[in-house]
């Protein structure tokens, strides 16, 4: 019985799941294209982006449970940092999380088509370590966002994980939360890397699996400087971590960082 619902599970992805991936994507594209050209730059770059991971998900027929929104307070600006199980973490951040946020995500993502024309006009933050003055840019452009009363969104290992454990923690976000004093919240995925594994050299179909996003209580900072930095990334990895499924507690290198 099994065998058969996995077999109609992929049969219903290739004939729906998969068109209608494609054609939001596109349609989110030009809708945040036109909007951001038109309207309001914040809430066209987010709310399309909100309802194409809220559509994706439901199209794919994953379940959500989102934990720990109470922790968050309306008004006030946050660093989000979060494991990187696989593509879905997207996803579920953007459609889920309730926040409206800039994602801060590798430069090279901007040469996908449709998706990298979104991310572009809806203003996210390309990471690009090409150079210092590369990377000045980058930490100018999250600094304005944030000094504007929105978050930013990172996945501080910096790649998606080949075995759905966490790598080491990068940081950037950190010392960018140092420097302006906020909080960061820590956000456990679970469920994302039994969805898709990541794979090289070819795309899996997509495993049914439910997803679930845990909002950690915020880290305020204690001081200023490297020595806050250090602490708040060691209690931001072990917030990250105690939610992390059994099967996927613990350190496990991996080699794209």
């Amino acid at each position: 019985m099994k065998l058969l619902v996995n077999i109609l599970y992929k049969i219903y992805q290739i004939i729906i799941a998969f068109p209608v991936l494609v054609i939001w994507t596109i349609f989110t594209a030009l809708e945040v294209g036109l909007g951001t050209t038109l309207g309001n730059g914040h809430y066209w770059g987010y709310v399309p982006g909100r309802w194409w991971g809220k559509v994706i998900l439901r199209a794919f027929l994953i379940p959500v449970t989102v934990e720990g929104c109470q922790n968050l307070e309306k008004n006030q600006s946050y660093v989000f940092v979060a494991n990187h199980q696989g593509i879905f973490d997207i996803f579920l951040i953007y459609g889920h999380l309730g926040r409206n946020f800039k994602w801060m995500m590798k430069k090279q993502l901007g040469h996908i088509p449709f998706l990298g024309y979104a991310c572009k006009k809806s203003h996210q933050i390309f990471v690009d370590k090409s150079g210092p003055k590369a990377v000045k840019r980058t930490y100018d452009a999250a600094r304005e966002i944030l000094q504007e009363g929105y978050s930013v969104t990172v996945f501080p290992e910096g790649a998606r994980s080949f075995t759905g454990h966490m790598g080491k923690f990068r940081k950037g976000a950190f010392a960018l939360a140092d420097e302006l004093q906020l909080p960061v919240v820590p956000l456990t995925i679970n469920g994302s890397f039994d969805i898709l594994p990541r794979t090289r050299g070819f795309v899996n179909i997509v495993n049914w699996h439910p997803l679930r996003l845990t909002i950690h209580e915020p880290i305020y900072p204690i001081g200023k400087g490297p020595e806050n930095v250090d602490a708040t990334m060691r209690q931001a990895y072990d917030s990250v971590m105690s939610a992390m499924e059994p099967q996927y507690q613990g350190f496990v290198e991996n080699p794209d960082q």
